[in-house]
C-alpha cells in the first residue's frame, strides 16, 4: 500500500463497474462494491443494507442518467447513505462519461464534499421552487445547476432537485440567499 493513498477505513464505495474500481483503487484504500452497471438487483440492495451495519457507505455513480437512476434506487431503498458526485464536465474521456473517466482531483473533491441524504422532511415544495424561479422559467435549469454546483450534489432535474434540497434540510430562505450570491 502506497502512503499517498487516501485511506477510508470501514468504508465501502459503491460504484457501477470494474473500471471504476480499478481507477479508484489506484489512489484510494477502501473497500469497493460494483453493482455491475444499471442492472442493480435486489441482492445488491440487500448487500448494501447489510454492509451499512458495520461500514460507512458512499455512493459514487457516473454523472449520467443511468448513474442517477442507480443512485436514486439505492437512496430510495436505503436511507442515510453518503453520496459523492463527480462533475460531468470533469468526467468525460474519449466520448465516455463516468467515474473512471474522471480525475483523481475531481474524485477527491467529490469525496470531500460528500453529502448524507436523510429522510425527506418535505419542507420545500414545488410552489417554493416556482416562487424562486427554480422551476417553470426558461432560466430555471441554469439556476438549479448553479445551486447544484455550489452544493456539489450533481446536476438535477426539478424532481431530483426538490428531493435533494429537502434531504439536506435546506430552507427556502437559504435557497434564496444562494440565488442572490450566484
Amino acid at each position: 500500500m502506497s502512503n499517498d493513498k487516501l485511506i477510508l477505513e470501514n468504508t465501502i464505495i459503491v460504484v457501477e463497474g470494474k473500471s471504476d474500481i480499478n481507477f479508484l483503487s489506484s489512489f484510494i484504500d477502501a473497500k469497493f462494491y460494483s453493482v455491475n452497471g444499471s442492472a442493480i438487483t435486489n441482492e445488491d440492495i440487500n448487500f448494501i443494507k447489510e454492509a451499512k451495519k458495520t461500514n460507512n457507505i458512499i455512493v459514487l455513480t457516473d454523472p449520467d442518467f443511468p448513474g442517477m437512476q442507480i443512485r436514486d434506487k439505492i437512496n430510495k431503498e436505503i436511507p442515510d447513505l453518503f453520496n459523492a458526485f463527480v462533475s460531468k464536465s470533469c468526467s468525460i474521456k474519449h466520448g465516455k462519461v463516468g467515474v473512471a473517466e474522471s480525475t483523481k482531483e475531481e474524485v477527491l473533491k467529490a469525496l470531500n464534499f460528500k453529502i448524507k441524504y436523510f429522510k425527506n422532511e418535505g419542507k420545500i415544495t414545488n410552489s417554493d421552487l416556482l416562487d424562486l424561479n427554480l422551476i417553470g422559467n426558461e432560466c430555471s435549469s441554469m439556476k438549479r445547476d448553479l445551486i447544484c454546483d455550489k452544493l456539489s450534489i450533481g446536476k438535477s432535474n426539478a424532481k431530483q432537485f426538490l428531493f435533494k434540497i429537502n434531504c439536506l434540510n435546506i430552507t427556502k430562505k437559504e435557497l434564496k440567499e444562494m440565488l442572490e450570491k450566484c
